[in-house]
């Protein structure tokens, strides 16, 4: 029978990384899922990889994230504590996350929240994701339902599809001057801003994608427009995650996002999916292609994960996302191309 097989000097590390270590942790974990994850270990194999050819990130095979959902992805035998599941049609086969523990997770979007925005404490969070609630295992609603218990703010809170009381506690917010965050599916974000125009000042508006299919489908300058427009804010806020990712990154506007730093945004040829290219402070221009993800929170699932998001890399690391490649599906902040 399989043991299950526990990392913890590495869980420890991958949250103390840095450009210094990235790539040497990156390899560690590389070796330790090629070892224990049967699917990554086989896919690694058909491309006639090993990990003796490994010693640097752009060496290091990434599994494309189609395999979650038809896999189970994950690094060692264990039961999960529990399983997120992606957002999709009737029609549609929706990803699955195997986690391990929850707490590792728990510990990578707090970490990374507060390297951005501070301590949940100090704020009152404010979630508008009606499309996401009305199913139990979106990891989008657990690290937002988390962040709203460690602000211990009493008006902390998901609004569904009261935007009048959601109006009144931003307004409320308002005058005492109270930091507040508003975190909405990009649909819901449009129907309260068109219904409740408002002069923000307090207030920080933060976009995670998606119409769902209950509107048209806009760029992301016009979502961002309309918002700033009605809401009264120079900029949009964004988040990009995925229910294949244990972290995120943030954008504080102009859709220009930036990673933790135990996550990493590669970019690969569309036509060349080994062609891979890391930011480099030396280039004159940002690389576009098909963007590539490390995430070392990854542990016990795969941390190289190729998606099917079109992105731009700039030389300082951060990035774009542009929209999804042909004939994949369409999900979650993709939807706003340029």
């Amino acid at each position: 029978m399989k043991q299950p097989v526990k990392n913890t000097d590495l869980e420890k590390r991958i949250f103390a990384a840095s450009s210094v270590n990235f790539t040497e942790l990156a390899v560690e974990l590389f070796n330790f899922q090629y070892r224990y994850n049967d699917v990554y270990r086989n896919y690694c194999n058909t491309l006639n990889i090993l990990p003796s050819q490994v010693d640097t990130i752009t060496k290091i095979p990434f599994l494309p994230v189609e395999f979650f959902k038809t896999h189970e992805i994950k690094a060692s035998y264990f039961e999960p504590e529990t399983i997120f599941e992606s957002s999709g049609t009737t029609s549609s086969v929706n990803s699955r996350h195997l986690v391990r523990d929850t707490a590792v997770y728990k510990k990578s979007f707090t970490a990374c929240f507060e390297k951005f925005y501070g301590q949940a404490k100090n704020k009152c969070i404010l979630g508008l994701l009606p499309s996401y609630l009305e199913r139990n295992n979106s990891s989008l609603v657990f690290m937002v339902e988390e962040l709203i218990k460690q602000s211990d703010n009493n008006l902390s809170g998901f609004y569904l599809s009261d935007y009048d009381k959601l109006l009144q506690t931003i307004l409320h917010n308002e005058i005492l001057k109270q930091s507040t965050l508003l975190i909405g599916v990009t649909y819901a974000l449009l129907d309260f801003a068109e219904k409740h125009p408002i002069q923000l000042r307090n207030t920080i508006v933060m976009e995670t994608g998606g119409m769902k299919g209950r509107r048209e489908e806009m760029t992301r300058q016009q979502v961002h427009s309309r918002l700033q427009n009605n809401l009264g804010v120079s900029l949009i806020h964004s988040e990009y995650g995925m229910t294949e990712l244990l972290s995120q990154a943030y954008s504080k506007g102009d859709g220009i996002f930036h990673c933790p730093p135990w996550m990493k945004v590669l970019i690969r040829e569309e036509d060349d999916p080994f062609a891979i290219f890391i930011a480099d402070a030396l280039q004159e221009k940002p690389i576009t292609g098909v963007i590539n993800i490390i995430d070392l929170a990854n542990i016990y699932s795969c941390s190289f994960i190729a998606t099917a998001d079109v992105g731009r890399l700039y030389s300082n690391e951060s990035f774009e996302v542009l929209g999804r490649m042909d004939n994949s599906d369409i999900r979650g902040c993709s939807l706003m191309a340029l």
